[in-house]
């Protein structure tokens, strides 16, 4: 397969789509009462702390609530939860506690991100899936907790699962999406294509029973299996979300569907001469053609607002369409296995030669001036990055570029981390226990080095990532998975 037949082909699926822990200060004499439990043998060389009572001091503190930055204070853990928030010198500290002096760092919620995907392109249509890389690279990267967006090894998912709860694997919790639902069209292998909407029921029922948390319909879906599919899904009490294409917006919206994933990217509700169940070549070109103020797209997000359906936001994997948009880091680069980042610079390359003019180029910078739109108007936005395309987006920095992205777009930092946390946490139903930093929920916390509200760039700076208040040291996590993405 020449090159620019290989990306066209990963882009469908797109289409369809190092700072040192801080050092902690410890009484002179820990006590029986924090000794941490035995290490599980595939976490301990990331840990850095299992203590059950942690406190960190002099942070400044983005709750993700949206709410502004806090200065100054003091976050205390204990077994897991976080059992006091406030101004330092105002919260009392354990004199059994662990403590982090925290000068100089902020403290965010743990990332709850939601187009996410255990799989990554390897070439020539290929999907393979990352059981030993991806959930240790996608905690490195802040993610706490994810949704995967579509599967192509359901089981592999659904046992990873099973293992990341049971604690034998450092990785987010996983809410595990189906296999994607799609129509014919789309040439590859591991997708399921649905054969009517009887067929599309099937497969809901099935994945059910093997309890997956969600479903995903894909580009070539068609109106009555989408209804089906939806239908179903909601009596076994699962939300459907969709990559669309043959389906309008409009339509799908009026269907009862829960989510709709790239954000407007993929809307073929401004194609002229679209037919009903056809997936439209030119949706892009009439996105770019689009006026980034025009009514219609106005009256579309007002009706997606008024029929509570949330978007999913996925700007990094459109960042790689663009040439002179920043490459991936070395450091990302370095996760890959030397042929996939073969793959992925040659793809890199290629886009370079793209002119000024392109559709995507054109259609980038409105999309997220859409989404921001969509969010003040009252729309529940969600984040996620969709690690597809021909390689560009890895887990464990494509996190930090969606927020990065976000705040370019015209989010305040606080905004973004909140789409990327609270909004995503709102959405599973889990925003009682996880999704922002306050008293009684999880102690899911990341460090930042720095202060990332006067310059986003600074949550590239993440040396450590709480889960459940143990804490994970990020450069070791990168170090062990050099040269391992694409291999598993």
């Amino acid at each position: 397969m020449n090159l620019s037949r290989s990306i066209a082909f990963a882009l469908s699926l797109c289409m369809s789509v190092a700072v040192g822990a801080a050092e902690p200060t410890k009484p002179a004499t820990a006590p029986a009462a924090v000794q941490a439990p035995a290490k599980s043998p595939a976490q301990s060389p990331f840990l850095a702390y299992e203590q059950s009572l942690l406190a960190f001091t002099h942070a400044d503190v983005v709750d993700g609530t949206g709410a502004p930055i806090r200065r100054d204070q003091t976050l205390l853990i204990e077994n897991g939860k976080i059992r006091a928030l406030g101004a330092s010198g105002r919260i009392a500290i354990p004199k059994d506690a662990t403590v982090i002096d925290a000068r100089g760092k902020t403290l965010l919620p743990g990332l709850v991100m939601m187009h996410e995907h255990m799989f990554y392109p390897t070439g020539h249509g290929n999907y393979s899936e990352m059981v030993y890389s991806f959930p240790a690279l996608y905690l490195a990267g802040g993610v706490t907790t994810l949704r995967t967006a579509g599967a192509m090894l359901p089981y592999a998912d659904l046992n990873m699962r099973a293992q990341i709860q049971a604690g034998a694997i450092a990785g987010p919790d996983m809410d595990v999406t189906a296999p994607l639902l799609n129509g014919p069209g789309l040439a590859v292998l591991a997708v399921k294509v649905v054969n009517g909407a009887d067929d599309a029921e099937r497969a809901v029922s099935y994945w059910a029973d093997e309890s997956v948390d969600s479903y995903k319909a894909y580009m070539h879906i068609r109106r009555d299996e989408l209804q089906r599919i939806i239908e179903v899904a909601h009596r076994r009490s699962r939300k459907v979300t969709a990559h669309l294409c043959s389906v309008t917006f409009a339509e799908a919206s009026a269907m009862g569907i829960d989510n709709l994933e790239h954000g407007f990217a993929f809307a073929s509700d401004f194609v002229t001469d679209k037919q009903a169940d056809t997936c439209p070549a030119s949706i892009t070109r009439s996105l770019a053609d689009l006026d980034v103020d025009a009514p219609r797209m106005h009256e579309l997000i007002d009706l997606l607002v008024a029929r509570k359906v949330a978007i999913t936001s996925t700007l990094p994997v459109f960042e790689t369409l663009i040439a002179r948009r920043p490459k991936v880091p070395e450091a990302a680069l370095s996760m890959l296995l030397p042929e996939v980042r073969e793959q992925y610079e040659a793809g890199w390359a290629s886009m370079q030669t793209k002119p000024a003019d392109w559709e995507w180029a054109r259609l980038f910078p409105k999309l997220g001036r859409w989404e921001k739109r969509f969010v003040d108007a009252g729309g529940l936005l969600l984040a996620g990055t969709d690690p597809t395309g021909y390689g560009g987006v890895i887990p464990g920095y494509a996190s930090k570029r969606q927020i990065q992205l976000m705040v370019e777009a015209g989010f305040s930092f606080e905004e973004a981390v909140r789409v990327a946390s609270l909004n995503g946490a709102r959405y599973l139903g889990r925003d009682a226990s996880i999704g922002s930093l306050e008293v009684g929920k999880r102690a899911d916390v990341v460090m930042i080095d720095g202060d990332p509200t006067r310059d986003a760039s600074a949550i590239e700076r993440m040396p450590l990532v709480f889960k459940e208040g143990k804490g994970y040291k990020t450069d070791a996590i990168f170090e062990a998975m050099k040269g391992k993405v694409g291999l598993h």
